[in-house]
């Protein structure tokens, strides 16, 4: 029997957190972490993690679990989430997965993982490439290289093309979840005003001394790489004001925000909920309900 699992995807600053938290206290759950900067140590602002009083509200999994100085990839997210959701389940607990990193998530849910030889960034470039493509086209390509798809869609075949591709470093196993996919999302404008209003937030809350001492002491290290670091890193070398790198953070968070949707919408089975809508948050809570009774 498959292990049911309650996962909130969306863009950034659309809320997710916030509603992981309260489902957790309503059906007695704990959240497990599906962002790949949330796991370094020291960078609490930029990843936008959990309070300490909301991690202390609601156990959290997956945060903190490296230094900067580590590499983090799909591959560790898969084998580390599923320790901690078999954990979770054996204290009687609903494991809630919570975070806008679609590889990471789609790669746990769907019954593969990456193999140490392939980093994950060549998974996004293809799966980028395949982007484009017709579901006629995409349908042309699946014959062409002799694969069978049941029931054909578009997210299938995309997966079954990289499986394909990467044949030596992915592994089609059967999912061991159930999972009920919940994915927020707001009106653009919205969405983008709530984007530009947390930026300002982070900058009030020390965000430029935290980035300042990852580019100080580690400006190479993948962690460093992440949105949120290194759209400050020309201030630091004088080569932006800080008015200009403000305004970058911004802009990249908004398109990171577009491409998340992008991932959500084209590539995994989720039931979007505009967060604007009235009643929204009780009708969630109510499809859980019914979810975790069926």
């Amino acid at each position: 029997m498959k292990t049911k699992i309650i996962v909130i995807v969306g863009p950034t600053a659309v809320g997710k957190t916030a509603l992981a938290i309260e489902v957790a206290k309503r059906f007695g759950g704990e959240v497990v972490s599906g962002d790949s900067q949330q796991v370094y140590r020291g960078l609490d602002i930029g990843t936008a993690k959990a309070s300490p009083e909301e991690q202390a509200a609601v156990p959290h999994h997956l945060i903190d679990v490296r230094e900067v100085t580590e590499s983090y990839s799909a591959f560790d997210f898969v084998s580390e989430a599923k320790k901690a959701i078999e954990d979770i389940q054996s204290r009687g607990k609903l494991a809630i997965i919570a975070g806008g990193t679609g590889l990471y998530i789609q790669s746990l849910l769907e019954g593969y993982h990456l193999g140490g030889e392939t980093p994950h960034e060549e998974i996004l470039a293809y799966r980028a490439s395949l982007e484009p493509y017709s579901d006629e086209e995409l349908a042309h390509l699946v014959e062409q290289a002799n694969l069978e798809i049941p029931q054909f869609n578009r997210r299938r075949a995309m997966r079954a093309l990289e499986i394909a591709h990467f044949a030596q470093d992915l592994e089609n196993q059967e999912s061991l979840y159930e999972p009920l996919i919940i994915c927020l999302d707001d009106e653009r404008s919205q969405l983008y005003e709530r984007i530009n209003h947390r930026v300002d937030l982070m900058f009030e809350a020390g965000l430029l001394d935290e980035a300042k001492w990852l580019f100080d002491h580690y400006p190479d290290v993948q962690a460093a790489k992440g949105i949120g670091y290194k759209e400050l890193f020309p201030y630091f070398r004088g080569e932006q004001t800080l008015e200009e790198a403000s305004e970058s953070l911004k802009q990249s968070t908004r398109r990171f925000a577009k491409r998340q949707l992008t991932w959500f919408r084209n590539r995994m089975q989720v039931t979007f909920y505009q967060i604007g809508e009235s009643g929204v948050k009780e009708r969630i809570l109510g499809q859980i309900e019914e979810f975790l009774n069926d």
